[in-house]
């Protein structure tokens, strides 16, 4: 009973972020809201109820499976991947570039405004 407890939380985030992210016409994925739903939800309660923390780990023991697909379609469109390899090497090079200067600028605040307290 836990696992469909926990499995329909999930579900239902996932939902009302659906309904979230058509509703309001935004270029977000549903279970982007979905999971900001569940976290704030999680916030207010003060700690994770055991079944979602049952059916979380069990969807995290078989997440290597999730890159069955991935694996798969690189596979499969070699060709198409390897006509636009450096765009794609670009834009990967880029985006990570830009990942870390932003993570790296926000714990620099952060730790700033942790001396000061």
């Amino acid at each position: 009973m836990p696992l469909i407890t926990g499995m329909s939380i999930l579900l239902i985030c996932q939902f009302l972020g659906e309904l979230l992210a058509r509703g309001l016409m935004l270029p977000v994925p549903g279970p982007v809201f979905g999971m900001v739903i569940l976290l704030v939800g999680l916030l207010v309660r003060g700690k994770v109820p055991e079944s979602l923390r049952v059916t979380g780990e069990g969807l995290l023991r078989y997440l290597t499976l999730l890159f069955v697909p991935a694996g798969v379609g690189l596979m499969v469109h070699a060709q198409l991947i390897g006509q636009d390899i450096w765009s794609i090497l670009v834009t990967l090079v880029l985006s990570t570039a830009l990942t870390l200067a932003v993570t790296v600028w926000v714990l620099d605040r952060l730790n700033r405004r942790g001396e000061r307290q």
